[in-house]
């Protein structure tokens, strides 16, 4: 009675231990780290849809204002140039592109036919640019017309944060003027700021 009293404690004891045992057995295999087999990954590299070629890696947004046939008003155009022709003198380029017209058909090109760029250089946040004779050529276009050309120019460059302000010369000359007298080149064309309605 006795040693059969002592066997069902033992078995129990046994049972018990065997239980502890297997959990944490059981605990040690799940906080395992899993081991991982190189046979098996996959390595395969993953490549985009559509590769950036360099000359899409160069590209820079700009905005050129030109004249919008329908409305009349200065309107910009926005365009991607490669970012090189910024580097060495971007206040030269931008007035080039002004000269060539836009690329938009419902836009018109306001810088006077057969104009020719001198030079154009910054000095103190203002734009110096030495236009042709051919600059001034724009009949009795009347003074609001001609502040478009002027401004499709301020607008343009001012979209560089540098650039404050624009000084129209006239083969190095200042205080020229259109030739139908309308408007002066005496001053520092700035930004104009759209009036509240």
């Amino acid at each position: 009675m006795i040693i059969l009293k002592n066997n069902k404690k033992t078995i129990i004891l046994i049972v018990v231990l065997l239980i502890f045992i297997g959990f944490i057995i059981f605990w040690i295999m799940s906080h395992k780290e899993p081991e991982v087999n190189n046979n098996e990954i996959d390595f395969t590299e993953y490549t985009p849809q559509e590769e950036i070629s360099n000359t899409q890696l160069r590209q820079t947004l700009i905005t050129l204002y030109f004249k919008n046939k329908e409305t009349g008003e200065i309107t910009p155009e926005a365009r991607m140039i490669d970012s090189k022709m910024l580097l060495n003198n971007p206040y030269n380029e931008l007035v080039i592109l002004l000269i060539e017209g836009p690329k938009n058909e419902s836009l018109e090109k306001l810088i006077p036919q057969e104009t020719k760029l001198n030079s154009v250089n910054i000095q103190k946040g203002i734009v110096y640019i030495d236009f042709s004779e051919e600059f001034t050529n724009v009949g009795n276009m009347g003074a609001e017309e001609e502040n478009k050309i002027i401004y499709s120019i301020v607008n343009t460059l001012t979209e560089l944060t540098e650039v404050s302000g624009i000084k129209i010369l006239i083969n190095g000359e200042e205080n020229k003027g259109f030739s139908d007298e309308g408007l002066n080149f005496n001053e520092i064309f700035v930004r104009q700021v759209p009036s509240a309605t």
